[in-house]
């Protein structure tokens, strides 16, 4: 996340690898993580993987991390309060399941309308966020890292075409995090589902639409068998990010090398996991127009200018709950602020000019 802070760290780690050696057969961590996913789920379920392996190899296998999968040791939704409590070491999941606990823990995923991954990472290392989530998350004796992010989520699969505002009145819709509070606001059923039960509601016609994160993850769980018209631009979640969350009492009991070495995997993998999401999306939205008969389709302008005033109502609300609420929402628009105008000119400027010249 921080260049210099990612390289320092990297170093740490690789040094305690190299030597520490001797001494690892006398004090190995044996390490538990639970995550939010079903073993290799592409994408999350992959990231997973990929982190435990990650933070072996930078201890120096000094910590050695065991993966359980979703429902392998705790469900799925049960991975946080199971490393709060101490059943697991530490977790791999996003901040959006969590609302329950706090809503500011919900600003440190995504935010309708918000930012971007790379803007993510900018507000949580230069705009303050990583020290409100970490005060927000000892509350609950976790220990948070940003460890990935699938890049913008898409808006979702309909059974039928979105015309207009009117449209998504009582459509039975699965979302997660202020996107589904958003969504509640246009008149939606909202429905938090796991992306499986998600595919289950959608088959048994419980559920009319859904969102889930993108193509490579989405075609990898089936939903083109059901519902083929898919929906751009994902507002609800710009840049959805993957967390890490270590129990604070096992973070606390680490020495400053290991710790470096847990900081630097989570770091590491940062951009490794949105490029890995944004390359096989692009592959993946091909296969599933060719192959799947999938319809693409960009909301309609007035669905957007709808959603744009109810995500206005729901940071309204969060400025008026309670005070660390207040605190991390007040954070993250200031960070918003500042970097919106900026990126129509660098970004979202070379992006769309691009897109011009190509024609696509």
């Amino acid at each position: 996340m921080k260049r210099r802070s990612f390289i320092a760290t990297a170093g740490i780690g690789a040094a305690a690898s190299a030597l520490a050696a001797p001494a690892v057969a006398q004090d190995v961590l044996q390490w538990k993580m639970v995550t939010s996913w079903p073993k290799n789920l592409p994408g999350p379920g992959v990231a997973a993987q990929k982190l435990a392996d990650r933070i072996t190899l930078l201890s120096g296998g000094r910590i050695e991390v065991q993966l359980f999968a979703a429902g392998e040791l705790v469900p799925g939704n049960g991975v946080f309060d199971a490393v709060s409590q101490g059943t697991a070491d530490l977790y791999h999941a996003v901040p959006s399941y969590w609302g329950s606990k706090s809503k500011a823990i919900l600003l440190f995923c995504s935010q309708p309308f918000g930012l971007t991954a790379t803007e993510q990472v900018g507000w949580m290392s230069y705009g303050g966020g990583q020290e409100l989530y970490d005060e927000v998350y000892a509350g609950f004796g976790l220990k948070p890292f940003l460890c990935g992010n699938s890049g913008p989520q898409w808006a979702g699969w309909f059974r039928e075409p979105i015309n207009s505002a009117e449209d998504l009145k009582g459509l039975r819709f699965r979302s997660t995090g202020l996107a589904s509070e958003m969504c509640t606001k246009l008149g939606m059923s909202v429905q938090a589902l796991s992306g499986g039960e998600m595919f289950q509601a959608l088959q048994s016609g419980a559920l009319d639409a859904g969102e889930f994160i993108g193509p490579w993850t989405d075609a990898a769980v089936g939903y083109q068998q059901i519902a083929k018209h898919y929906y751009w631009p994902g507002i609800g979640e710009p840049g959805s990010a993957e967390e890490c969350a270590v129990n604070l009492e096992s973070w606390n009991a680490l020495p400053d090398d290991l710790k470096a070495a847990v900081r630097a995997a989570c770091e590491s993998l940062y951009n490794e996991v949105l490029t890995e999401y944004l390359t096989n999306h692009a592959r993946a939205l091909e296969q599933l127009v060719a192959n799947d008969g999938v319809e693409v389709h960009r909301l309609p302008d007035d669905v957007l200018a709808a959603m744009w005033t109810a995500a206005g109502e729901v940071y309204n609300e969060l400025l008026a709950g309670d005070e660390t609420t207040k605190k991390v929402t007040e954070s993250f628009m200031a960070y918003r602020d500042l970097i919106a105008g900026y990126q129509v000119q660098s970004e979202a400027g070379a992006i769309n000019a691009r897109a011009a010249a190509m024609g696509v």
